[in-house]
């Protein structure tokens, strides 16, 4: 790979994540504060991202991979989003907003799955050359945070400043748009090819769940999604309701938390195996939400920063080590339909249930018009992720673990296949 070609792609992915990081933190209170919503249209403005994932497949599968270049897709999807975000500045109430950010988001999700294929499309030795780039995706998230913060749009009593957010996302989503058509060239994988529906949604896949320990793991990856919407949905809403400073920066630690465990994850595969890197991931989930529960801006501010740095623990040992889990199982024939399989399942159907119980139950313990009682809303999902942890215990039998060695391609065809 050229050094301008290597450019042109940590700039593609440090755009597409910088739109997201921008707008998605803070819109639950933006949507309280500024459009008055309540807590189930707030959750339902969030689960807009699962109908964006349950449609993103058929988007890729029947135009990018078939008809289109990936570049050319990705830069029409961002322009139009460029200009829903703009257009939802102008909106004054959730009715207007809702269907505007579903149509948003059932065009951005299908980008996340094309900025990854422009990336290896023009790799040689993905393993090595994909990381580096990748991670400028978060830095985008996070620098989002940084500059959210900095001009002060997240200030407690200055919450009408948020509608910036969108605005700041849409110009930036404009600029990724138009930088799209200067990629390499990355042409239909599958034109002229007739592709199924069972291929478009992963079904292919489907057989895997015949195996009783990734049944249990299908499971409990979408059951740990119920939890992870009160974060996505809630947490920024809550951290400015109980007045912490400069939320969305602070927020961004996690993203810094998941960059540094990414790293480790090859470390920890060696020591701890699938289920004990499964079952920390789900242990964090019930504590970072403990720590919510108990925590405050005062002397327990401390709580509030801990669950916020658990979001690598949480992501990384649970999502990535279950990803690598399930490539490995799948074998080189269903490699990526498994991978959209679990996808499709977790963002797509583990989301939407999360988002919709999230904002009923956030609703259900609302005190006053600005306050909640948070610790019985965060010992909720804390109480799932417990159950979850428990199930997943006693039925998951890891009789193999994962031979992975550090440095070791963890996507090398044959490398530490499971048979369980």
């Amino acid at each position: 790979m050229t050094a301008t070609t290597r450019v042109k792609l940590s700039t593609m992915m440090f755009l597409e994540f910088f739109i997201w990081g921008a707008w998605f933190v803070t819109m639950g209170t933006y949507l309280q504060t500024s459009l008055k919503a309540t807590g189930v249209e707030n959750g339902n403005a969030y689960a807009s991202q699962s109908w964006g994932a349950i449609i993103a497949p058929f988007i890729i599968g029947l135009i990018a991979d078939r008809f289109f270049s990936a570049q050319k897709v990705l830069g029409i999807l961002h322009l139009i989003g460029g200009g829903l975000l703009l257009y939802i500045t102008t909106l004054t109430n959730f009715s207007a907003f809702f269907p505007v950010i579903l149509v948003y988001m059932v065009l951005y999700m299908p980008t996340l799955a094309l900025v990854n294929s422009v990336a290896f499309r023009q790799m040689t030795n993905p393993s090595k050359e994909f990381a580096p780039i990748r991670v400028l995706g978060t830095i985008g998230w996070i620098v989002a945070g940084i500059v959210i913060s900095y001009l002060n749009w997240d200030k407690q009593g200055n919450e009408a400043a948020l509608v910036n957010t969108f605005k700041l996302a849409g110009f930036a989503s404009l600029a990724l748009g138009l930088f799209s058509f200067t990629l390499p060239a990355t042409p239909p994988a599958k034109s002229g090819q007739k592709v199924s529906f069972r291929e478009i949604i992963g079904l292919d896949a489907i057989g895997l769940l015949k195996n009783r320990s990734y049944l249990i793991f299908f499971l409990a990856s979408v059951a740990i999604c119920i939890p992870l919407a009160f974060y996505y949905g809630f947490a920024n809403p809550f951290f400015a309701e109980v007045g912490m400073k400069a939320t969305t920066v602070t927020q961004s630690l996690g993203q810094v938390s998941e960059t540094l465990f990414m790293i480790l994850i090859p470390l920890f595969f060696v020591r701890l195996g699938v289920k004990k890197m499964l079952a920390i991931g789900m242990v964090a989930w019930a504590i970072r939400y403990v720590l919510f529960a108990y925590g405050d801006a005062g002397s327990n501010y401390w709580m509030l920063i801990g669950g916020i740095v658990l979001h690598g623990i949480c992501y990384d040992f649970f999502f990535v080590t279950g990803q690598i889990y399930t490539d490995n199982l799948a074998g080189e024939k269903f490699k990526s339909a498994a991978q959209g399989f679990i996808t499709l399942a977790t963002y797509g159907v583990g989301m939407l249930i999360g988002s919709i119980m999230a904002g009923k139950i956030v609703d259900t313990y609302k005190v006053s018009a600005t306050t909640h009682n948070w610790q019985t809303i965060w010992l909720i999902p804390a109480a799932i992720a417990a159950v979850v942890l428990i199930v997943f215990l006693l039925a998951f039998k890891d009789t193999n673990q994962i031979q992975t060695k550090p440095g070791l391609d963890i996507e090398e065809p044959g490398a530490g296949r499971v048979e369980v």
